[in-house]
């Protein structure tokens, strides 16, 4: 994912958090909330509870790569969070890819070609 599409900021993760609505997967939550910018905006985080430092970066690496292929199809306008739980180092990127797919189609945020 490039830099400039990320969430970069503790007190922007912080905003997203508390104040954007949340979807969740088996794998990831996803956090929503409207900005002002007409740029998508996403940050990565993996807690403890997913498993070690090597566990964890798997976990964001896995996530950063499926939103590479996904953000040309978001609707801009949207800062996201997405949030790694403990079965996603053993997932590979195309389950990431689908549990991102699955969560952005229930925030409405992926544009129409892509549903079809």
């Amino acid at each position: 994912m490039k830099r400039c599409f990320r969430l970069t900021r503790s007190t922007d993760i912080k905003r997203v958090r508390r104040s954007g609505k949340s979807y969740a997967h088996p794998l990831v939550v996803l956090y929503v909330l409207n900005s002002q910018v007409h740029e998508t905006h996403v940050g990565v985080s993996a807690g403890l509870a997913v498993g070690n430092a090597v566990k964890r970066n798997r976990a964001k690496r896995l996530l950063r790569a499926a939103m590479n292929e996904l953000i040309p199809v978001i609707h801009p306008g949207s800062d996201l969070l997405l949030i790694a739980r403990a079965p996603l180092p053993a997932a590979n990127v195309f389950q990431a890819r689908e549990a991102l797919s699955i969560l952005l189609k229930r925030a409405g945020l992926l544009s129409q070609a892509h549903e079809l």
